[in-house]
């Protein structure tokens, strides 16, 4: 393609895990990076990080994940300006946010569960909706595809546990989603993928749930343990170059010595 391809990456949580190293990797790969998530100082960082690199990057703060916020934050991505008169095609679209609810049952409010229906259904919904229509205005590339559609599952995304009722169904939903858009959307050319990211992400936050120092250094160290942001995004990256005779719509990533 002559005008460098947009991937929109929604949900970067502080800037260490899976949403900033997808941008940072697909910058390197030569696409424009647009960035949408709820606090604007993060989405600042990633994108400084991305274009010190000499990528190119724009950040879309949203006040919350409701329909109407991410309807408008896409709609107004497709109408930016980049750095060259051409109007720049997105090729590939990353939905990456979480709804970070683990209790048991009977602690479940009804705010966590609006949380989790606005972060795994209703958003996904609209992004999804958005994404898909900037697709399909663009002509079949060398790989037969018209754009890419990623999604960021879990191990909940196939299974529910003591604490995880809430967050799983959100998740469970998630899947169905992308499921159903694969084999909806397939036919036209449109790839549409789900990763379950089976294990730890090796993140800040992740680092500051473990209290023993000795662990926590050996967990961060031990890349037989842990999953690397970096890894997954270039998984994600595999995907959106993956030509229309072998397409996965499920791709299922631990580290080496995770149980399962």
């Amino acid at each position: 393609m002559s005008v460098r391809p947009v991937i929109v990456i929604a949900g970067i949580g502080n800037g260490t895990g899976t949403g900033a190293a997808t941008a940072r990797v697909f910058a390197r790969a030569g696409y424009r990076v647009a960035l949408i998530a709820r606090n604007a100082d993060h989405l600042n960082s990633v994108a400084k990080d991305v274009k010190q690199a000499g990528g190119e990057a724009a950040t879309f703060p949203v006040p919350t994940y409701s329909y109407e916020a991410v309807t408008s934050v896409v709609q107004t991505i497709k109408e930016y300006k980049w750095s060259t008169s051409e109007k720049p095609e997105i090729r590939v679209a990353l939905w990456n946010t979480g709804a970070g609810v683990w209790k048991g049952f009977l602690d479940v409010t009804e705010q966590d569960l609006n949380t989790v229906v606005d972060a795994n259904i209703t958003a996904p919904f609209a992004f999804s909706r958005q994404v898909i229509l900037a697709f399909k205005e663009n002509q079949i590339d060398e790989l037969g595809k018209r754009g890419t559609l990623l999604f960021t599952g879990a191990t909940a995304s196939l299974r529910g546990n003591v604490t995880t009722s809430a967050f799983a169904a959100g998740k469970f939903a998630l899947r169905a989603l992308s499921q159903s858009l694969n084999k909806e959307f397939g036919k036209q050319n449109i790839h549409v993928a789900h990763a379950i990211i089976d294990g730890g992400i090796l993140t800040d936050l992740s680092l500051s749930r473990r209290a023993d120092p000795t662990a926590n250094k050996e967990w961060k160290e031990n890349a037989d343990v842990r999953l690397d942001p970096e890894s997954i995004a270039k998984s994600y990256l595999y995907l959106a170059n993956q030509d229309r005779s072998a397409w996965t719509w499920e791709l299922d990533l631990r580290p080496a010595h995770e149980k399962w």
